[in-house]
């Protein structure tokens, strides 16, 4: 923003930076939130020829999510997109980006655990386990403003042939007031 200011009888121009540098901060955040996943895409392809993920390549695409008993008002569309990388039948690594409910960026790394004692036909439940930012941690967080912590999360798998649908059971973070809450992410096999 600029201002015209007078001063001793001429005319000046002061520029805000405050504003035009939390623009770009947002701008560049939401940048990130769009090149992570296809950073990560990429590199998921490099490993699934090199056969890293040897049981599986899936890319996630964060649908939305919905909240129990909340005490206020979150959004319940979360676009975002993630990758599993399957080394072995029972783990993975997955990592992703979504537009949470607190409609803040996050980001998530970690693994994912499948028994095949819980695996039925279609169904299959897991459990994961990793970090995850965009929420306040409290003096549970990590990083300067808290908002990087651990996340241990059940999730039921359903998956035919190439497509599925993942219900991940998220536990509250009671810092931010956030319910437990179910996340809907679909998936698509390479």
């Amino acid at each position: 923003m600029r201002f015209w200011q007078k001063q001793g009888g001429a005319a000046s121009i002061t520029t805000t930076t405050s504003t035009t540098q939390a623009t770009r901060t947002k701008r560049g955040a939401a940048a990130a939130l769009l090149l992570l996943p296809l950073l990560l895409f990429g590199a998921a392809q490099s490993a699934h020829a090199a056969n890293w993920c040897s049981s599986g390549l899936w890319v996630d695409a964060m649908v939305g999510s919905y909240h129990i008993h909340p005490d206020k008002d979150f959004e319940q569309f979360n676009p975002g997109l993630g990758i599993e990388c399957w080394p072995g039948d029972t783990w993975a690594l997955t990592a992703g980006g979504f537009r949470n409910s607190l409609r803040r960026p996050s980001y998530y790394g970690g693994a994912v655990w499948a028994p095949e004692f819980l695996h039925w036909g279609f169904v299959r439940l897991a459990a994961m386990g990793g970090i995850i930012s965009g929420y306040n941690y409290g003096n549970w967080g990590l990083g300067h403003d808290h908002t990087i912590g651990p996340v241990v999360a059940p999730i039921v798998m359903v998956a035919y042939k190439r497509v599925g649908v993942n219900f991940i059971v998220i536990p509250p973070i009671p810092s931010d007031d956030l319910p437990f809450t179910i996340g809907f992410q679909l998936r698509f096999k390479f």
